[in-house]
């Protein structure tokens, strides 16, 4: 049996993509279901680098928004803290920042002395990666609200190329993949799809249609994992259009 997306594809039984629906999370109330608790885990994984880089923003060290950002998710993943923002709740990525600044506005001293957890159980992430790109990051960002929300729209373009990649993976086209993937953004003359049929050893008009594949099924990916962070998916234009407005 198979369970359907918010894009309405099917998935097969144990798909983590079935299950990483911030809907899924908000339909289980308190206490949580598994399935629920495993949505959230996948989510907070997904997207914790936005709340990171929103935290040394603020001017927070290396050290202390580690401490800050740890504590939070472990608080967050335990109990469902939060979950009293209401007005929130629409959207994935207006919650975890709302649901942060509360944190930091009230419980700065609990979360220091927390100290990544302190012993509780924990999301394992890459602080060592997240410095550095935090680092070169654009200094210049106006403010840490717009920070998080342009590495948001970055995280999320990233779990949709994943997926892309992971696709192609299975159908045996990960070659082709690498030499494609170029063309999913905008900006790339055609003259590069004849050296790269070229070089491939096709027709430049299977590149243009291999192109035009890749990039109709991105688009649809991309609109299916924005649904997984909202609670209507009628708010996937609107959500959209907000994440990449962050690039302007």
């Amino acid at each position: 049996m198979t369970s359907e997306s918010s894009s309405g594809q099917t998935s097969a039984p144990g798909d983590i993509f079935a299950t990483t629906h911030w809907t899924v999370v908000l339909a289980a109330g308190r206490p949580r279901s598994l399935q629920a608790a495993r949505a959230l885990e996948e989510l907070c994984r997904t997207y914790w680098y936005p709340l990171y880089a929103y935290v040394r923003r603020r001017g927070h060290s290396k050290e202390d928004a580690e401490d800050l950002t740890q504590a939070f998710f472990v608080r967050l993943l335990e109990n469902n803290s939060f979950a009293s923002l209401d007005s929130e709740r629409g959207k994935f990525r207006a919650f975890l920042l709302a649901s942060l600044k509360h944190s930091l506005a009230n419980e700065r001293d609990k979360a220091q002395a927390q100290k990544r957890g302190g012993g509780a159980a924990n999301l394992s992430l890459d602080w060592q990666t997240a410095d550095t790109k935090f680092q070169v990051a654009d200094a210049q960002e106006p403010s840490p609200d717009k920070a998080f929300d342009r590495e948001w729209a970055l995280a999320l373009l990233a779990k949709v190329i994943e997926r892309l990649q992971r696709e192609c993976a299975a159908d045996g086209k990960t070659n082709l993949f690498e030499h494609l993937k170029q063309f999913l953004t905008a900006g790339q003359a055609e003259s590069a799809q004849r050296e790269i049929a070229r070089s491939l050893g096709l027709e430049e008009g299977a590149v243009r249609v291999a192109v035009h594949r890749l990039r109709k099924r991105y688009r649809q990916l991309l609109r299916d994992e924005i649904a997984n962070t909202l609670a209507d998916a009628a708010l996937v234009d609107e959500e959209m259009r907000a994440l990449f407005g962050a690039f302007s």
